[in-house]
């Protein structure tokens, strides 16, 4: 598949899997307060300099996650895919956000103890949505190409 279209696949998944399948975990991580009150699901304060939603940003950032990601990881198959996948969004994304999201914004480097933890099991869940959909998405491509 062409590197131009496998990277657009990724973005649309990024995306869909921020807003569905991280956005979810961190839902259920929020209700059973283990997330701090103040980081709900879904947030919808505005992001400067356009001020769109918080959680659009984040899904437009798990799109370009995504398009960075797929081109690099769409060559795996079976089980090394989805670990891939998984084990790339748990950590990568985490340690992004952590240091380098935080350092950009001139906020300080957040304690590593709990954010690290459901961090990572939100990314992660991210990288499985990703994952998912992207094959998702490979299928209907195989169904419409037989049509």
């Amino acid at each position: 598949m062409p590197l131009l279209k496998i990277a657009l696949l990724g973005f649309i998944a990024g995306f869909l899997a921020t807003l569905i399948f991280h956005q979810s975990a961190w839902y259920l991580l929020y209700q059973v307060h283990f997330i701090p009150a103040d980081r709900p699901a879904w947030p919808l304060d505005p992001v400067p300099p356009f001020d769109v939603p918080s959680v659009i940003s984040k899904a437009f950032w798990g799109g370009v996650w995504g398009a960075v990601l797929a081109p690099l990881l769409d060559r795996l198959r079976g089980k090394a895919y989805w670990a891939a996948w998984v084990l790339t969004g748990a950590v990568a994304l985490t340690l992004t956000g952590m240091y380098v999201v935080s350092a950009i914004k001139g906020e300080p480097i957040p304690p590593f103890w709990p954010r690290f933890f459901y961090a990572v099991l939100a990314n992660g869940v991210w990288g499985l949505g990703t994952a998912f959909l992207l094959r998702l998405f490979g299928e209907a491509r195989k169904d419409l190409a037989r049509a």
